[in-house]
């Protein structure tokens, strides 16, 4: 599962490496109108006190905005308007307008607004900001505190670009760093990535709330960026750590690691309408309350960093004794399913179900199958997959009904690749054993993951597997 490929624009630069970098501090400038006239009056008849900035232990206060001020700090940031379709099929025009991007209540507003062309059809626009060439920096911690909008095709973004994306060549090969993604229609998953290379490698994590949502009220979203490390957190709670980058142009070397992220990169903002991940709006989405809010943004640095880095050799799992890839494969621990120790049962985009492990089997139970394949997922990672290498999966299966089930192994940190193809299985109320070889024909990866999918095409009868096993053959 993964959005397709984002191309955006930016310009300027800083490279270092094999060097300790030191740093200083710069506090946020002053504020200044960009608006119309009423909309600064109106804007400063609800202006608030200025929020105090804390601390954080062992970095200083780069800059930040509290967005206290009436009107958006153009000394900040800057609009980045563009056109339907820029990007990812998305429908909404960015522009300049302040109906579309303001301030309230010490809060920055990025609006959302459906209106119809003269022939009557849907137009949307919406509003995106970007620090690019006013606040660039490499390396520290960025922390924004942010409420989503609910509703079908929104498309709520905090992420980082290079301010050179020139420089080591155009996205993915540039490097990006995804704060914060949630997706409207599903507002209690927020997701945080880094993108790079050529071919397109990506590294994702996700933070699943069990009560309330992101759209309930507001959540702390923060990464630190260090030279041979990204982790990400989500109201404090740690999501990603990525260590292992690379980028490349094709038929060349790699690049020196830490490359692509060893070079000046800028903050944005943005509220998406549609697009190929979230997909479109629909009579559901309530424009009214399409509004993504943001508290704050906070940039630290601690004093220097050690950029003598080196990217850490890969570390591939070594089979069991009879040879599998796969722990836990009959199933018979009962393991905790959300966590990221070998089996883990996912659900997304609508999908409703939970899974049980009982009688060395796993037990997938639905009541909804969502609206994309993997909806309703099973999943283990880390399976070693090697260039040149042939594999055979096999498992057995049934369901309560006759029903399909999709099956696959992915490449989650190498662009959602499949070594396996998605292949569709028909199963039956009698356990069977299916089997399905493949060669690998792809770069060494040590995180290939093999995927059972059982959402969107409307089938909620249960399935039953055990007896899992992901080999290789000469």
């Amino acid at each position: 599962m993964m959005k397709a490929n984002l191309i955006k624009r930016s310009a300027v630069l800083a490279v270092c490496a094999g060097m300790t970098l030191t740093f200083g501090c710069s506090s946020s400038a002053g504020k200044e109108s960009s608006s119309s006239a009423s909309q600064a009056e109106s804007s400063a008849a609800e202006q608030v006190e200025k929020t105090p900035t804390p601390d954080i232990d062992g970095y200083n206060l780069l800059w930040s905005d509290e967005f206290d001020g009436p009107t958006l700090d153009d000394s900040i940031w800057s609009y980045d308007p563009h056109e339907p379709g820029w990007t990812n099929n998305e429908l909404q025009e960015y522009t300049t307008s302040d109906v579309n991007v303001f301030t309230r209540d010490g809060k920055l507003i990025l609006k959302a607004i459906k209106t119809s062309t003269e022939d009557g059809k849907d137009y949307y626009t919406s509003g995106k900001i970007k620090s690019q060439n006013k606040k660039d920096f490499m390396y520290g911690k960025v922390v924004a505190s942010a409420k989503v909008p609910e509703g079908q095709g929104l498309w709520p973004a905090i992420w980082m670009m290079p301010t050179d994306e020139s420089y080591y060549g155009q996205w993915p090969k540039c490097g990006e760093i995804d704060i914060m993604e949630v997706l409207g229609s599903d507002v209690k998953t927020a997701y945080t990535t880094i993108h790079y290379g050529e071919p397109h490698g990506e590294q994702q994590g996700t933070w699943n709330l069990t009560s309330g949502s992101y759209a309930d009220s507001f959540h702390e979203y923060s990464v630190e960026w260090e030279p041979g490390e990204i982790r990400y957190y989500i109201d404090n709670n740690l999501t990603l750590t990525v260590n292992d980058w690379f980028t490349a142009v094709s038929g060349e070397e790699e690049k020196p690691y830490p490359a692509p992220f060893n070079q000046n990169f800028f903050v944005q903002m943005n509220l998406a309408v549609g697009g190929s991940w979230p997909g479109d709006p629909d009579e559901t989405t309530d424009f009214d309350k399409a509004e993504f809010e943001i508290d704050y943004v906070r940039v630290y640095q601690k004093d220097s960093y050690d950029t003598n880095v080196k990217k850490p050799e890969k570390q591939f799992r070594e089979p069991l004794e009879d040879g599998n890839y796969i722990y836990n494969g009959n199933f018979a621990e009962a393991e905790d399913l959300n966590d990221d120790v070998d089996w883990k049962f996912l659900l997304f985009n609508g999908g409703v179900g939970e899974a049980e492990i009982r009688d060395n089997m796993i037990v997938i139970s639905s009541t909804d199958a969502g609206t994309e394949e993997y909806s309703v997922q099973l999943v283990q990672p880390e399976l070693p997959m090697k260039k040149g290498s042939k594999y055979r999966v096999t498992f057995d299966a049934k369901a309560d009904e006759d029903r399909n089930i999709i099956v696959c192994v992915s490449a989650p940190t190498a662009g959602w690749i499949r070594y396996l193809p998605d292949t569709t299985q028909a199963i039956t109320t009698e356990m069977q054993t299916y089997t399905f070889e493949f060669e690998m024909t792809e770069k060494d990866d040590n995180n290939g993951r093999l995927e059972f999918n059982m959402g969107k095409y409307g089938e909620t009868a249960t399935v039953y597997i055990t007896n899992v096993r992901v080999e290789e053959i000469e």
